[in-house]
């Protein structure tokens, strides 16, 4: 069965080796042009530069790459692109001008090799669509925060880079900047943000006579909320109907963090960690997650779904499980300082089948209805189509509209029933390997009271089958088995012991079991840094004359014939 989340199903986009920030813009004669940061080695080796390449077929193929700078200069990375209302492009990126070759750690106890963060952020312009860029390049004067004055050379080298989509608000362009403040473990070891504001960079006929303006005022940027540790990076900024600012970033807090700005970047509300529309935090590990502002005055909020106290331990550790990717829908909301951002509940967007991959640095492409999102391995950049009405739903869940499911409903009561299998063993042919037919199913309970027990049970003597548990302490439990191996499931404790809807998603393409208690993704909580859970879809389809049944509790039970989306829970 084709998955369009797998993410070997992309269209890759053109680089080297390594390939990072795969972001697109589309420009005034229809192509959509891509700035990719790449090079021959890993992350950070010399050499590393920015290139741009151009589609006229929505990403199905791309001409030859050009370099932003010349080849074998020094390192030029971490690009974004701007477009202005004239149609020039602007690409602003990190660059190493100085050829400085090594630095000090904090700590002045570790010498530092990797320097594609910091020396001079700079920009070139297109006037012809992206198929050349400026001879002359420009710096972007910042103004140094307390914590530049403070790095290990006191401001006379800065340390930053950048990976937020630039904006325009009121004919001012802005472009986030991260600050780091300290270099060494887990490499950066401090970190805040800003913007840069120029008021005439899109009119300006000589794009050395803009004028630039950092913001935050004051002499420290956007910080991590309290608590949270020293890091606060990859900020990402959109702007609200009402002229608001909102601002979501990583920490290593194990939640990623908001904040808003009420009078254009000036000064910001203190960062809070970001939350569900019921209060709850959002879990996220030490990786992008980005927002987006779409045509239709929506949000999607790209992140990984995991995290918490758990993973503020190691600052290595935050850095891992980026597979799969999660998406959240958001609408605004009215509050007494403004407009803010009410987010739903976590939608599996993204997967591979090595959960060792990942994902990472997304872009959000429009055109004619149409979604798409690119993402990079580090190594391979692709790009996806999003079916607009798996989008719609979120939005439509998330305006607090029923989304009912539709999917074909299985009869569990049937003597002969049984779930779709997870591989296809294709009994007419010897010796050929099974394929994955990445099926899934969803069962949907009404439970009446709570009641500890067993609530449904399809497994036969030798425990081949499913079934599923609620235990004393509140916790679900899925058991899968195929007789001679098997996967456990269980959740954090349920939030209430009433009543209530709950759905186990079986997902075979990503091989993830997840839970669902009156419309809330269980996400672990305190409890777990996973709510979800892996399973092993590779299990052998074998016969189970079992009959079916439910426990106490159970109301009604459904089963569908694939995985529902958390907002048609």
């Amino acid at each position: 069965m084709y998955d369009w989340r797998l993410l070997e199903n992309g269209l890759e986009i053109p680089a080297v080796t390594y390939a990072d920030q795969p972001y697109i813009i589309r420009c005034n004669d229809g192509a959509w042009l891509c700035c990719v940061t790449t090079g021959s080695g890993e992350e950070g080796a010399p050499g590393q530069h920015v290139s741009t390449c151009r589609s006229t077929d929505g990403g199905k193929s791309w001409e030859k790459p050009v370099p932003v700078e010349t080849p074998g200069d020094v390192e030029n990375s971490y690009a974004v692109l701007l477009k202005a209302p004239s149609g020039r492009v602007f690409v602003f990126y990190n660059r190493n001008s100085d050829n400085v070759r090594e630095i000090l750690s904090h700590d002045r106890q570790e010498v530092i090799t990797r320097v594609d963060s910091l020396g001079h952020f700079v920009f070139k312009y297109s006037d012809d669509n992206g198929r050349s860029w400026s001879r002359e390049r420009y710096d972007i004067p910042f103004r140094l925060f307390e914590c530049d004055r403070a790095n290990v050379y006191g401001g006379k080298l800065c340390f930053f880079w950048n990976v937020g989509r630039p904006f325009i608000h009121n004919g001012t362009a802005y472009v986030t900047l991260n600050k780091v403040g300290e270099m060494g473990r887990g490499f950066f070891q401090r970190s805040e943000g800003c913007l840069l504001a120029s008021p005439n960079l899109l009119t300006a006929d000589n794009p050395a006579d803009a004028a630039w303006e950092t913001l935050p005022e004051g002499e420290t940027g956007i910080r991590p909320p309290e608590g949270a540790g020293p890091v606060g990076e990859e900020h990402c900024v959109v702007p609200l109907s009402d002229g608001s600012f909102y601002d979501t970033f990583r920490t290593i807090a194990g939640h990623p963090a908001e904040a808003y700005s009420r009078d254009g970047g000036k000064s910001w509300q203190p960062p809070q960690f970001m939350r569900y529309a019921d209060g709850r935090p959002v879990k996220h590990p030490r990786a992008a997650n980005f927002v987006w502002k779409c045509e239709n005055g929506n949000y999607l909020y790209w992140f990984h779904n995991h995290g918490g106290r758990f993973i503020a331990l190691d600052p290595y550790v935050t850095y891992e499980d980026r597979n799969p990717v999660w998406l959240l829908a958001g609408i605004e909301a009215d509050s007494p300082e403004g407009k803010v951002i009410r987010w739903g509940e976590p939608e599996l967007l993204l997967y591979s089948d090595d959960p060792m991959i990942r994902i990472s640095y997304p872009d959000l492409v429009e055109e004619n209805g149409r979604y798409f999102v690119t993402e990079t391995e580090k190594n391979k950049a692709r790009l996806h189509e999003i079916p607009a009405e798996f989008l719609a739903k979120m939005w439509r869940r998330a305006a607090g509209e029923t989304v009912e499911p539709e999917a074909e409903e299985l009869d569990w009561r049937a003597e002969e029933f049984r779930f779709p299998p997870f591989l296809d063993r294709n009994c007419e042919a010897v010796n050929r390997p099974s394929v994955r037919t990445r099926n899934g199913y969803a069962l949907r309970f009404e439970l009446e009271a709570f009641a500890a027990g067993t609530l449904f049970d399809h497994t036969g003597p030798d425990g081949r089958g499913e079934r599923v548990e609620l235990l004393p302490d509140g916790r679900i439990a899925f058991y899968l088995s195929d007789g001679c191996g098997g996967s456990t499931a269980v959740s954090e404790p349920l939030p209430d012991r009433n009543a209530g809807r709950l759905t186990v998603n079986v997902d075979g393409g990503a091989g993830i079991v997840s839970f669902v208690w009156n419309g809330r993704f269980l996400d672990g909580g305190d409890f777990q840094q996973f709510g979800w859970r892996r399973f092993d879809p590779q299990q052998v389809p074998r016969p189970n004359p079992a009959r079916a049944a439910t426990g106490a509790g159970v109301a009604s039970l459904r089963i569908y014939a694939r995985p529902l989306m958390t907002c048609e829970s």
